[in-house]
């Protein structure tokens, strides 16, 4: 099983400004492939702006407190921004989280079409994605 960082998201009350500043001052760069399919009527219907540096993207999502009670999960990954990581096995990822005692939310597809997710909490109460893509969906 292998983990690759994927993207960091960043919450935000002001999506075109966050844009705005995260393309013209840091210089990161609309991408134009590779980009989620946001499913907007199950779970999460705020604004996103997907930025990258070539490699990693940045994703800048509408804060909204309340996605979690509206999905049924007890993470709400756009309360305040989580880290995400893609891996080639999120069975064998959970397995691991099983045996480790660690709770975890999954979402499966209802937030991004053709990504199966899942989100927990470090130790510090950060918010982790991983996530796998199904064979054939767009990344």
């Amino acid at each position: 099983m292998k983990l690759t960082l994927h993207h960091v998201n960043l919450v935000t009350d002001d999506v075109p400004r966050a844009e705005a500043f995260w393309r013209d001052v840091m210089g990161l760069a609309r991408p134009t492939q590779g980009l989620p399919k946001l499913e907007k009527g199950r779970g999460y219907a705020g604004d996103v702006a997907f930025l990258s540096d070539g490699a990693i993207q940045t994703h800048l999502a509408q804060k909204d407190m309340g996605a979690g009670f509206r999905a049924g999960q007890f993470v709400n990954p756009v309360s305040r921004g989580h880290i995400a990581y893609r891996c080639d096995d999120l069975d064998a990822f959970i397995a691991r989280l099983d045996a480790q005692g660690v709770p975890y939310s999954d979402w499966g597809d209802q937030a991004v079409q053709g990504w199966r997710q899942i989100f927990f909490y470090d130790p510090d109460g950060h918010v982790i994605e991983v996530h796998e893509v199904a064979p054939g969906a767009e990344t």
